[in-house]
């Protein structure tokens, strides 16, 4: 029998932005398995059970006029889970609701059971109602900041910040403006299923700085269907072997097979040319070690290959759009989600 899924409610009320609310789905429900859909790789992750939740039974429109249809009532939901609440429209005259006060009750409730709770923007505001902020620190949007000082002073509020939580104690979670559903959505995927899983899901939907363009978020192509087994074996020969000297040498000499002949086959057979297709092997095993360890760009030119690394930096520049430096600086990003004092500014 299978582990359940880790549930997730996202909070709706009127006061809601659906921009925020529906990225949040959608990205927390996909969680990897769109890496799969995309790239044909199988991560073998089951992702999240991702639900709207809300005190309102219906239909009802958030700002803008969007429809939103909540997918459970909170009294008809279980602890244990993982509650967001999204960004709220919030203005001068703030003022508390019915629904409001219900949420806040709910949400007190179940971080005494055990859920870990989560805001986007001015859902800070929400989390604060109900006390579990006090004497803590909270981010939330920079524009909000004054007002929310002012309604809940017990607060320590720091705009500054793009995500925080507090060292030691991941149960309360706040991020900064409305985009900073990215940070929230990498940072649990990272946390429940790891690095690996919340790198391929800023890959697939170009989470983060994106001013170099869509190369530093590419991934592997998924590997062409052929019926040649001669090519089929080079090619599980290169996947183990790519930081072999002379490697397309090497794979004709196992094929065979006459050079040309060898390399007309690889082609069709790849749609790549051998040259083109080792390169690419080594620039993906050259990103892995980039996003997972500490080791120089020359150490990670050799161990792919290249024992000139002035080369590997041009191919790695041309192939993944960034010096390896910045792609790893890109990355370390996710990875330092939550870390403490490692907010992202």
């Amino acid at each position: 029998m299978q582990p359940a899924k880790p549930r997730i409610d996202i909070l709706a009320l009127p006061e809601t932005t659906g921009s925020v609310l529906y990225c949040l789905y959608e990205i927390l429900d996909s969680a990897d398995s769109m890496w799969t859909t995309l790239t044909g790789a199988d991560t073998h992750i089951e992702g999240f059970d991702v639900r709207i939740a809300s005190p309102i039974k219906g239909v009802f429109t958030c700002i803008g006029k969007i429809p939103i249809m909540p997918q459970a009532s909170l009294e008809d939901l279980p602890s244990g889970s993982i509650i967001i609440a999204p960004d709220f429209l919030l203005g001068d005259d703030f003022q508390t609701t019915e629904f409001w006060q219900a949420s806040a009750e709910w949400i007190r409730d179940q971080h005494a059971r055990g859920s870990t709770i989560c805001s986007v923007c001015t859902g800070a505001a929400l989390l604060a109602e109900t006390g579990l902020l006090n004497d803590r620190e909270a981010t939330t949007h920079w524009a909000g900041a004054e007002l929310l000082q002012s309604a809940y002073p017990e607060v320590k509020w720091k705009p500054d910040l793009i995500f925080s939580c507090a060292i030691g104690d991941e149960s309360i979670i706040t991020t900064g403006g409305a985009s900073s559903w990215m940070e929230l959505c990498l940072y649990l995927i990272k946390r429940f299923f790891g690095y690996d899983a919340a790198a391929r899901t800023a890959k697939i939907y170009l989470l983060g700085d994106r001013s170099d363009g869509q190369l530093p978020f590419t991934g592997p192509s998924p590997l062409k269907d052929h019926d040649d087994a001669v090519i089929r074996e080079c090619q599980s020969w290169i996947a183990d072997h790519y930081d072999a000297p002379q490697p397309v040498s090497r794979m004709i000499k196992k094929s065979g097979l006459a050079e040309r002949t060898f390399k007309r086959r690889f082609t069709s057979a790849t749609g790549m040319k051998p040259v083109a297709y080792v390169q690419t092997i080594r620039v993906e095993e050259a990103k892995q070690l980039l996003e997972t360890t500490h080791l120089s760009v020359e150490e990670i030119s050799a161990a792919v290959g290249y024992e000139d690394s002035a080369f590997f930096r041009r191919l790695f520049k041309r192939t993944a759009g960034v010096s390896p430096a910045k792609y790893r600086q890109k990355y370390q990003a996710i990875r330092n989600l939550g870390k403490p004092l490692a907010h992202l500014a």
